[in-house]
């Protein structure tokens, strides 16, 4: 019963009559990494028991009392752990002792943060028109007219591109489900933009699959002159599906972040995409090939066809339809920092250093201890960073997806080329909804997804996640995000176990260890 209640949490209870300094950490990951700085110098525990979940635990009259004997704590915070943690150890704390937020000091220590998305569906590249180039060799100034017209569609299903206005009227430019009259000089989907200018606009699939929408564009001088062919191109899309598997395009350049324009360039006469994949502003944008270049717009994209009657070129309200955002969103609009910097060994590296600099200014007569430990177990992360690396650049790029309980590996799939396809809730702690339900369903037969990775401290509260695999016929995989059990016990167990389990399960490894 006493197991069942504290978790795993070895019994180290700090105390006033213990010479070595007294460390409180909110996490075991945390209370791992000062064990391996502070050695034999420190007594150190952890408020969350091991195998306890951080975003909800309730600390205990013991946690109150290790935060009142606590020469030093460290918290990871950034909204990590449950407020009731954090205010434990703010008001019980003696006066003047060391109290560290880790992810928030780690950056002067070079860790990279990653900001928390408001809205994941919104969390897409960003994709619009554009011309580039005055024309003034064929005579054209500012008063004329580019036209980039759609005349041809092949998908599963319709392609539109439009702009919302103001008051929510949507102005059409794109519009595959009546097809595309070259009678009429394609009029309907065509958008009319000035020389060197460009515009937003929201793009929208009605079904998943590979779509190649050809375009092509004609510069009218004057109202009174015929327009003058400019060039013609195909754009391919990979929606919903995997963007490495397009069918011809092995090796292609995928475009999933961002800013980036399907561009008329009238100075050289042809179309291109025109990208900034990391979203740093149109200094950083540069000419990428369509017949070597997808556009992903992925899983996360979905989204209700809402009830207003405005929107039912789109289909039926509550239907699901892949759409790219019309505003600067997505990775441009964000919340809170992702808290799960640990996920990224290099991250945890920032730690350690913060960490062995706080225990010698809290502790200067063990100055050299705490940085020979720093110094042996950095060299043990750099080892540690590469082997990660290694093992998941064998999983097969187009198997690269992370389906899992919630968002907390961010930083894994930045860090070591991991795509975090879809997860049942953004916060462990909330109830996955039937939309969110619908979409991981999706997610997964989209992608051809083989396995999804459950952590075991949530495994009481994932039975979304273990229900659908069984529907769909995949392996369920361990993974563990915010804390040990008394199978993983470190964080280098727990770095290495991730990462050859997920490459043992995507890849269809016999030896993968099925939860």
């Amino acid at each position: 019963m006493a197991f069942l209640v504290t978790g795993c949490r070895p019994e180290v209870a700090l105390s006033a009559h213990d010479e070595r300094l007294q460390v409180v950490t909110t996490t075991g990951i945390l209370r791992d990494l000062v064990g391996r700085v502070g050695g034999d110098r420190v007594a150190v525990s952890s408020l969350v028991p091991d195998g306890a979940d951080p975003h909800s635990y309730e600390p205990s009259l013991r946690d109150v009392r290790d935060v009142v004997y606590a020469d030093v704590a460290f918290s990871n915070y950034l909204l990590l752990e449950e407020q009731a943690v954090i205010k434990s150890l703010d008001a019980n704390l003696r006066d003047g002792v060391p109290n560290i937020s880790l992810a928030e000091g780690a950056v002067k220590y070079a860790a990279e943060i990653i900001p928390l998305v408001e809205d994941v569906s919104l969390d897409t590249i960003w994709l619009g028109m554009r011309v580039r180039g005055t024309g003034a060799a064929q005579g054209a100034n500012r008063a004329s007219d580019v036209l980039l017209s759609a005349t041809a569609a092949n998908g599963p299903g319709s392609v539109l591109a439009y702009l919302t206005e103001s008051f929510g009227n949507p102005v059409f430019h794109v519009d595959s489900t009546d097809g595309f009259d070259p009678a009429d000089g394609f009029r309907d989907d065509t958008a009319t933009l000035p020389p060197d200018a460009h515009t937003h606009m929201s793009w929208a699939f009605t079904r998943p699959g590979i779509y190649r929408l050809t375009m092509r564009a004609r510069l009218a001088v004057t109202p009174d002159t015929a327009p003058v062919p400019v060039g013609e191109q195909v754009f391919t899309f990979a929606v919903g599906v995997d963007p490495h598997t397009v069918p011809g395009m092995a090796g292609a350049t995928v475009l999933n972040s961002g800013h980036a324009d399907l561009t008329v360039d009238l100075d050289a006469g042809r179309l291109y995409l025109f990208a900034d994949p990391q979203g740093g502003g149109e200094a950083d944008q540069r000419v990428h090939d369509p017949a070597r270049t997808v556009v992903e717009v992925p899983n996360k994209a979905l989204r209700e066809v809402p009830a207003d009657r405005r929107f039912r070129f789109l289909g039926r309200p509550g239907t699901h339809v892949h759409q790219l955002p019309q505003a600067v969103l997505g990775k441009h609009v964000h919340g809170e920092i992702d808290p799960h910097l640990w996920q990224n060994v290099r991250n945890a590296m920032s730690y350690v250093e913060l960490i062995r600099d706080t225990l010698i200014a809290a502790d200067p007569r063990g100055a050299t201890t705490y940085r020979a430990n720093a110094s042996t177990y950095l060299g043990e992360l750099e080892k540690l960073d590469t082997y990660v690396r290694q093992t998941l650049a064998q999983i097969p790029p187009a198997r690269r997806h992370l389906v899992s309980t919630h968002d907390a590996f961010g930083y894994l799939g930045q860090a070591y080329g991991i795509r975090i396809s879809g997860f049942v809730t953004p916060n462990p702690a909330t109830e996955p909804s039937l939309a969110d339900r619908r979409r991981l369903t999706e997610t997964i037969r989209n992608l051809e997804i083989p396995a999804v990775f459950l952590e075991p401290n949530l495994a009481a509260r994932a039975s979304t996640l273990t229900e659908v695999a069984r529907e769909e016929g995949i392996r369920v995989c361990p993974i563990y995000g915010d804390t040990f059990d008394h199978d993983v016990t470190t964080y280098l167990d727990m770095m290495r176990f991730n990462a050859e389990s997920l490459r043992d399960c995507l890849t269809g490894a016999e030896h993968g260890r099925n939860q």
